[in-house]
């Protein structure tokens, strides 16, 4: 987390990491025609000939608190910047440097039964970068979203519910290329984000914003019509944090 009293502003670095090809680009491109122009910044992306992700993709939100009958507050702008990693084994440097700063983590699993090694992989080599950076996983805001679904041979959802009832990260399903589940788990991440931060730092003071109503205010922000809580409610395992409660 970044804080600029003089530009009354505050950044969050939130990033999507996975395996090769699971779809980390492609929640983004969802999640930018998800949500409403004025409040998201432009989608950049940087990629190879075969469409695999380079260096990163980078989709900024702009999020301002809501004063009289929805008008701009006195509160800080929270800014949230969402980055991609690029999968393959190559740019391994190239994740640690994404890597480096950031709030909370997606990790993008691919659902296929041909790709368990490389997700397993992929999860391994998340623990040992945090873990080169003095970072617990445990401590780190972390979801897990088990995305194409819509393929075939994929681990069926009894399989992915037992998963998850072993883990503690909130488990959402997805089929990012037909933006399904890329709200639900977006919001679940800044979920987990938002109270382990607020709880720490206490930013929704800064911001101007009662600490429960970050969610709702950015789903209305982001022109996203469904109910924050129907979104969290998709999450199939692990466990959702206590969500910050008003102080008086």
């Amino acid at each position: 987390m970044q804080i600029n009293f003089g530009g009354r502003e505050i950044a969050l670095k939130l990033v999507y990491y996975g395996p090769a090809l699971s779809g980390k680009t492609t929640n983004l491109r969802s999640l930018h025609q998800l949500t409403t122009e004025g409040a998201r910044g432009r989608l950049m992306t940087l990629e190879t000939k075969d469409d695999r992700t380079l260096f990163f993709d980078m989709l900024p939100l702009a999020l301002r608190a809501e004063g009289a009958r929805g008008a701009p507050s006195t509160g800080m702008t929270l800014r949230i910047k969402i980055f991609t990693v690029p999968g393959q084994i190559l740019h391994a440097s190239t994740r640690r440097l994404v890597l480096q700063g950031a709030d909370g983590v997606a990790f993008i699993a691919d659902s296929q039964i041909s790709e368990t090694e490389h997700n397993a992989a992929s999860f391994f080599d998340l623990r040992q970068n945090l873990k080169e950076m003095s970072l617990n996983i445990k401590a780190l805001p972390l979801v897990i979203q088990f995305n194409k679904r819509d393929l075939e041979r994929v681990r069926p959802d009894q399989e992915l519910a037992v998963l998850a009832s072993r883990g503690r990260e909130p488990v959402f399903k997805a089929s990012a290329v037909n933006g399904q589940g890329v709200l639900e788990t977006f919001f679940g991440l800044l979920h987990q984000t938002w109270a382990k931060l607020d709880g720490e730092h206490q930013i929704a003071k800064m911001i101007g914003v009662p600490s429960d109503q970050l969610l709702p205010m950015a789903a209305r922000q982001l022109g996203i019509k469904t109910d924050v809580q129907t979104l969290l409610a998709s999450c199939v395992g692990g466990a959702l944090v206590r969500a910050p409660q008003v102080t008086p």
